[in-house]
């Protein structure tokens, strides 16, 4: 039998599939009727997102539906940085705990960007290395999200730098894969973290991508 879990996964499906067909549809659309119809299934995407997830309807508006164009995946960057045998994690301000990472900014690539993140999180200078994988983030984090993300983890070396305060993390670590504390499931699970001490122990690491 289907459990609950699963009705709710298949209505966040339907409602991201509208939300792509209507955001498509409206970056190509010049009939203003057409407009007007695509708009409103926007509107119902919002509906069943509200209902999903408890948020007030006009804050579903403003946080999925202020984009405009052929929707795209987002690009977040995780950095793996070993020292010892150990992985670095950076302590948020919410008490958990997460691989050094982000969206990854206009302007900036992959590379660039995981560099960049890192130092702003962990005040670390870093060379990113090699890639580790490339996931679709909701085959692998929770909660599901109302639009994809493809997370790519990467291997970095550490060059310098020293931790200090920021605005998104209180503190870091090395931890070992058995001592691991409480993580930001949202952005990064013990089996990923299991996955980038694999690559870092194996010189022949091949990419793992969903």
């Amino acid at each position: 039998m289907t459990n609950h879990n699963q009705y709710k996964e298949k209505w966040l499906h339907w409602a991201k599939e509208l939300q792509f067909l209507s955001q498509s549809a409206l970056a190509y659309c010049k009939d203003s009727f057409d407009i007007e119809r695509f708009e409103r299934i926007r509107d119902i995407f919002a509906e069943i997102i509200s209902l999903y997830s408890g948020l007030p309807f006009q804050e579903v508006k403003g946080l999925f539906c202020n984009e405009t164009g052929f929707q795209t995946p987002k690009l977040d960057t995780r950095a793996a940085i070993f020292k010892e045998g150990k992985i670095l994690l950076v302590h948020e301000n919410n008490g958990t705990w997460s691989l050094p990472g982000g969206w990854v900014d206009v302007l900036e690539t992959v590379r660039s960007n995981t560099i960049k993140e890192v130092k702003e999180e962990a005040g670390l200078d870093v060379e990113a290395r090699r890639i580790i994988a490339v996931q679709d983030r909701n085959r692998h984090n929770l909660p599901l999200y109302a639009y994809n993300v493809c997370k790519i983890f990467v291997l970095c070396d550490i060059m310098g730098g020293i931790f200090t305060q920021n605005k998104e993390t209180t503190e870091s670590n090395f931890f070992s894969l058995d001592e691991l504390p409480e993580l930001a499931q949202e952005k990064v699970t013990e089996a990923q973290i299991k996955l980038c001490f694999d690559a870092y122990e194996n010189p022949d690491w091949q990419v793992t991508f969903d």
